[in-house]
Protein backbone atom coordinates (compact mmCIF):
# COMPACT_ATOMS: atom_id res chain seq x y z
CA UNK A 1 0.00 0.00 0.00
CA UNK A 2 2.84 2.08 -0.26
CA UNK A 3 1.77 4.12 -3.39
CA UNK A 4 -1.23 4.76 -1.36
CA UNK A 5 0.11 6.15 1.00
CA UNK A 6 2.44 8.33 -0.80
CA UNK A 7 -0.36 10.32 -1.87
CA UNK A 8 -1.42 10.75 1.64
CA UNK A 9 -4.07 8.01 1.53
CA UNK A 10 -5.06 6.30 5.01
CA UNK A 11 -7.62 3.40 5.37
CA UNK A 12 -10.43 4.23 6.97
CA UNK A 13 -11.59 1.69 9.28
CA UNK A 14 -8.20 2.87 11.37
CA UNK A 15 -9.11 6.54 11.01
CA UNK A 16 -12.70 6.09 12.38
CA UNK A 17 -12.92 2.87 14.32
CA UNK A 18 -16.37 2.78 14.66
CA UNK A 19 -17.79 2.08 11.29
CA UNK A 20 -18.66 -0.90 9.56
CA UNK A 21 -16.82 -2.02 6.32
CA UNK A 22 -18.75 -4.13 3.41
CA UNK A 23 -16.10 -4.00 0.40
CA UNK A 24 -18.88 -4.82 -1.79
CA UNK A 25 -16.27 -5.54 -5.58
CA UNK A 26 -13.62 -7.17 -3.24
CA UNK A 27 -16.13 -10.03 -2.99
CA UNK A 28 -18.57 -11.56 -5.62
CA UNK A 29 -22.00 -9.84 -4.64
CA UNK A 30 -22.22 -7.28 -6.85
CA UNK A 31 -23.22 -6.43 -10.10
CA UNK A 32 -20.53 -8.15 -12.12
CA UNK A 33 -20.83 -11.01 -9.84
CA UNK A 34 -17.24 -11.82 -9.55
CA UNK A 35 -14.05 -10.08 -7.77
CA UNK A 36 -13.45 -6.58 -9.25
CA UNK A 37 -9.82 -6.38 -10.53
CA UNK A 38 -7.86 -4.34 -8.15
CA UNK A 39 -9.43 -4.92 -5.14
CA UNK A 40 -6.71 -7.08 -3.79
CA UNK A 41 -7.99 -6.47 -0.04
CA UNK A 42 -11.30 -5.65 1.52
CA UNK A 43 -9.77 -2.32 2.72
CA UNK A 44 -11.35 0.98 2.33
CA UNK A 45 -8.95 4.27 1.25
CA UNK A 46 -9.53 7.44 1.04
CA UNK A 47 -7.73 10.87 1.06
CA UNK A 48 -6.99 12.20 4.26
CA UNK A 49 -9.06 15.17 4.17
CA UNK A 50 -12.21 12.63 3.13
CA UNK A 51 -11.70 11.06 6.46
CA UNK A 52 -11.38 13.44 7.61
CA UNK A 53 -14.46 14.92 6.35
CA UNK A 54 -16.00 11.32 7.51
CA UNK A 55 -15.04 11.68 11.09
CA UNK A 56 -17.62 14.43 11.31
CA UNK A 57 -20.51 12.67 9.53
CA UNK A 58 -19.34 9.68 11.81
CA UNK A 59 -19.92 11.93 14.91
CA UNK A 60 -23.07 13.08 14.15
CA UNK A 61 -24.59 9.82 12.86
CA UNK A 62 -23.37 8.03 16.40
CA UNK A 63 -25.51 10.70 18.30
CA UNK A 64 -28.71 9.68 16.55
CA UNK A 65 -28.25 5.92 16.54
CA UNK A 66 -26.20 4.49 13.81
CA UNK A 67 -23.38 3.74 12.20
CA UNK A 68 -21.46 4.22 8.85
CA UNK A 69 -21.39 1.26 6.74
CA UNK A 70 -18.99 1.37 3.62
CA UNK A 71 -19.51 -0.18 0.47
CA UNK A 72 -16.99 1.53 -1.17
CA UNK A 73 -14.51 4.63 -1.34
CA UNK A 74 -10.82 4.36 -3.33
CA UNK A 75 -11.19 2.30 -7.01
CA UNK A 76 -8.54 1.97 -9.26
CA UNK A 77 -8.69 3.06 -12.77
CA UNK A 78 -7.75 -0.99 -13.63
CA UNK A 79 -11.35 -1.83 -11.56
CA UNK A 80 -13.37 0.69 -13.78
CA UNK A 81 -11.91 -0.85 -16.76
CA UNK A 82 -13.30 -4.01 -15.49
CA UNK A 83 -16.70 -2.43 -15.60
CA UNK A 84 -16.40 -1.31 -18.51
CA UNK A 85 -15.14 -5.04 -20.34
CA UNK A 86 -18.21 -6.41 -18.26
CA UNK A 87 -20.77 -3.70 -19.74
CA UNK A 88 -19.31 -4.59 -23.58
CA UNK A 89 -20.55 -8.16 -22.81
CA UNK A 90 -23.74 -8.23 -23.67
CA UNK A 91 -23.81 -12.41 -22.92
CA UNK A 92 -22.63 -11.68 -19.18
CA UNK A 93 -26.35 -11.09 -17.60
CA UNK A 94 -25.77 -13.04 -14.60
CA UNK A 95 -26.55 -10.79 -12.13
CA UNK A 96 -29.42 -8.58 -13.51
CA UNK A 97 -31.98 -10.16 -11.38
CA UNK A 98 -30.62 -8.50 -8.64
CA UNK A 99 -28.80 -5.29 -9.70
CA UNK A 100 -30.70 -4.15 -12.93
CA UNK A 101 -33.73 -5.99 -13.91
CA UNK A 102 -35.31 -3.54 -15.38
CA UNK A 103 -32.28 -2.18 -17.70
CA UNK A 104 -30.38 -3.40 -20.70
CA UNK A 105 -26.41 -3.04 -20.61
CA UNK A 106 -26.32 -1.98 -23.89
CA UNK A 107 -27.52 1.82 -22.36
CA UNK A 108 -25.55 0.96 -19.39
CA UNK A 109 -23.37 4.28 -20.54
CA UNK A 110 -25.86 6.21 -22.29
CA UNK A 111 -28.23 6.38 -18.96
CA UNK A 112 -25.47 6.85 -17.01
CA UNK A 113 -25.15 4.12 -14.82
CA UNK A 114 -21.47 3.74 -15.34
CA UNK A 115 -18.06 5.61 -16.82
CA UNK A 116 -15.26 5.04 -18.09
CA UNK A 117 -13.64 7.39 -15.50
CA UNK A 118 -15.08 7.54 -12.09
CA UNK A 119 -14.30 9.98 -9.34
CA UNK A 120 -13.51 6.90 -6.68
CA UNK A 121 -10.58 6.58 -8.58
CA UNK A 122 -9.74 9.94 -7.12
CA UNK A 123 -10.06 8.64 -3.93
CA UNK A 124 -12.54 11.27 -2.39
CA UNK A 125 -15.75 9.70 -3.04
CA UNK A 126 -17.53 7.05 -1.18
CA UNK A 127 -20.64 4.72 -1.40
CA UNK A 128 -21.99 4.45 2.37
CA UNK A 129 -25.75 3.52 3.72
CA UNK A 130 -26.39 3.76 7.68
CA UNK A 131 -26.31 0.92 9.96
CA UNK A 132 -28.84 0.76 12.96
CA UNK A 133 -27.49 0.28 16.24
CA UNK A 134 -30.97 -0.30 17.79
CA UNK A 135 -31.96 -3.28 15.72
CA UNK A 136 -28.62 -4.48 14.63
CA UNK A 137 -29.82 -4.32 10.85
CA UNK A 138 -28.79 -2.00 8.01
CA UNK A 139 -31.58 0.52 7.25
CA UNK A 140 -33.77 0.64 5.41
CA UNK A 141 -33.63 3.10 2.21
CA UNK A 142 -36.07 1.81 -0.10
CA UNK A 143 -33.71 0.67 -2.91
CA UNK A 144 -30.36 -1.79 -2.84
CA UNK A 145 -26.58 -0.58 -3.38
CA UNK A 146 -25.49 -0.28 -6.68
CA UNK A 147 -29.55 -1.02 -7.94
CA UNK A 148 -29.26 0.61 -11.40
CA UNK A 149 -32.70 2.42 -11.82
CA UNK A 150 -35.05 5.00 -11.03
CA UNK A 151 -35.38 3.89 -7.70
CA UNK A 152 -31.75 4.90 -6.48
CA UNK A 153 -32.06 8.35 -7.92
CA UNK A 154 -32.01 9.97 -3.93
CA UNK A 155 -35.08 12.67 -5.38
CA UNK A 156 -37.26 9.75 -6.40
CA UNK A 157 -40.13 9.21 -3.89
CA UNK A 158 -43.21 7.49 -5.66
CA UNK A 159 -42.97 3.77 -4.02
CA UNK A 160 -40.99 4.71 -1.18
CA UNK A 161 -42.29 5.10 2.47
CA UNK A 162 -42.15 8.13 4.58
CA UNK A 163 -39.66 6.23 6.88
CA UNK A 164 -37.42 5.17 3.65
CA UNK A 165 -37.59 8.83 2.58
CA UNK A 166 -36.63 10.02 5.94
CA UNK A 167 -33.72 7.33 5.70
CA UNK A 168 -32.48 8.80 2.70
CA UNK A 169 -32.53 12.45 4.51
CA UNK A 170 -30.53 11.33 7.71
CA UNK A 171 -28.02 10.16 5.69
CA UNK A 172 -27.92 13.16 2.86
CA UNK A 173 -27.79 15.67 5.57
CA UNK A 174 -25.29 14.34 7.07
CA UNK A 175 -23.01 13.96 4.07
CA UNK A 176 -23.51 17.43 2.86
CA UNK A 177 -23.15 18.82 6.27
CA UNK A 178 -19.36 17.60 6.19
CA UNK A 179 -18.61 19.23 2.95
CA UNK A 180 -19.84 16.55 0.83
CA UNK A 181 -21.78 16.72 -2.73
CA UNK A 182 -24.49 14.07 -3.42
CA UNK A 183 -25.09 12.22 -6.42
CA UNK A 184 -28.26 12.74 -8.95
CA UNK A 185 -28.31 9.33 -9.53
CA UNK A 186 -27.49 7.51 -6.71
CA UNK A 187 -28.55 8.06 -2.60
CA UNK A 188 -25.37 6.45 -1.79
CA UNK A 189 -22.67 8.14 -3.47
CA UNK A 190 -20.85 11.38 -2.03
CA UNK A 191 -18.01 13.33 -3.58
CA UNK A 192 -15.88 15.69 -0.85
CA UNK A 193 -16.51 18.71 -2.52
CA UNK A 194 -13.35 20.06 -1.82
CA UNK A 195 -11.23 16.95 -2.73
CA UNK A 196 -7.12 17.15 -2.95
CA UNK A 197 -6.91 15.51 -6.22
CA UNK A 198 -9.80 16.79 -8.29
CA UNK A 199 -8.16 16.03 -11.79
CA UNK A 200 -6.49 12.76 -11.10
CA UNK A 201 -7.29 9.28 -11.62
CA UNK A 202 -5.21 6.83 -9.42
CA UNK A 203 -4.61 3.10 -10.93
CA UNK A 204 -3.01 1.62 -7.55
CA UNK A 205 -4.34 -1.73 -6.05
CA UNK A 206 -6.25 -2.35 -3.00
CA UNK A 207 -3.78 -3.91 -1.16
Amino acid sequence: MSSAFAFGFVVLTEEIPDMISEIRYYTTYNFVGERITGYNKPVALVTKECADALRNVNRELLALGYRMKIYDTYRPQRAVDHFVRWAEDLDDTRMKPFFYPGVDKTVLFDEHYLARKSGHSRGSTVDLTLFDMKTGKDVDMGGPFDFFGELSHPDYTETLTETQIKNRSVLRNAMLSAGFLPSASEWWHFTLKNEPYPETYFDFPIE
